[in-house]
């Protein structure tokens, strides 16, 4: 039976550019490889991975009164995604991604995510007595409801993406979550912050450190450690650590060992970067297995 699963925050549109390099900061005229639009951020990117994977999402988002806006909707328009959108006055968050092949990337985030003074939380607590696990993803506007979600006894996970070990706008969700993904990016000693994670309560952490794979650190101690699946072209890297998220979580959801968990979490990334989407065509339940 499919499982049910409530994600908080994060779709934007996506202007991708390619580039042989990124650019030196001087001034100078660049002709990418190629360039498009893409919707893109952490809640599509996990919300498609994961219906994929046969899952029935629940992503409740911010979205503005414009164009963006529709191209968003139309693109979730998904079999086993369910849309509940806060509308705003603040135009739908933008990015503009540098990237280049060996999978750098700069990310502009040309309009900023919205931050409204107050956020009709009630469709998603109409719907948690049927959710089997929620995600709340790091966005501003979704840690107001990190103080009630906990009182309905849903398991929360959370990807604190580049955290940097010690920034204070992320203690809220880590505070509330069970489980924590999180990438290397800024964490030189990322095993350090994993134990101080996990001596704060988790159940396990994940660290994703792009090519170089994945570590996991379990309660009871124990390191594992996930190498990446190679693949024969790089086309896209955006979206690559959601795939990982969403393969993970698919597996475990499933009755799935850590360790076949980091697997199936390396196969969807590795999918992921093969495709220009944010999910691979070729993502299955079967694909996993």
């Amino acid at each position: 039976m499919p499982s049910s699963i409530m994600i908080l925050g994060g779709t934007s549109l996506d202007t991708i550019i390619h580039l042989d390099q990124l650019p030196a900061p001087v001034p100078q005229t660049i002709w990418p490889r190629r360039a498009y639009r893409s919707v893109g951020s952490t809640g599509a990117g996990k919300s498609l991975n994961l219906a994929a994977l046969g899952h029935r999402v629940t992503l409740h988002t911010l979205l503005g009164r414009d164009a963006e806006a529709e191209t968003i909707r139309q693109h979730l328009a998904k079999p086993g995604i369910r849309l509940l959108v806060e509308t705003t006055d603040t135009p739908t968050e933008q990015h503009v991604n540098l990237m280049t092949a060996a999978g750098e990337r700069i990310s502009l985030f040309v309009q900023p995510p919205a931050e409204p003074e107050t956020i009709d939380w009630r469709p998603v607590q109409e719907r948690l007595p049927e959710t089997d696990l929620v995600v709340a993803n790091i966005l501003a506007y979704v840690k107001p409801a990190l103080d009630w979600l906990r009182e309905y006894g849903r398991p929360v996970w959370t990807d604190l993406h580049d955290y940097d070990g010690s920034d204070s706008y992320h203690q809220p969700f880590i505070d509330a979550a069970d489980v924590i993904f999180l990438a290397s990016d800024n964490l030189p000693d990322y095993r350090r912050t994993m134990e101080q994670l996990i001596r704060g309560g988790k159940s396990f952490v994940v660290c994703t450190h792009g090519s170089a794979g994945a570590t996991l650190l379990s309660s009871d101690g124990k390191w594992l450690e996930q190498a990446a699946i190679r693949v024969s072209e790089v086309i896209d890297t955006n979206g690559a650590g959601d795939a990982f998220f969403s393969g993970f979580l698919h597996r475990y959801l499933h009755g799935g060992n850590l360790k076949t968990c980091l697997r199936a979490g390396a196969m969807a990334g590795a999918l992921c970067v093969t495709s220009q989407d944010l999910v691979s065509n070729k993502l299955t339940p079967e694909a996993l297995a």
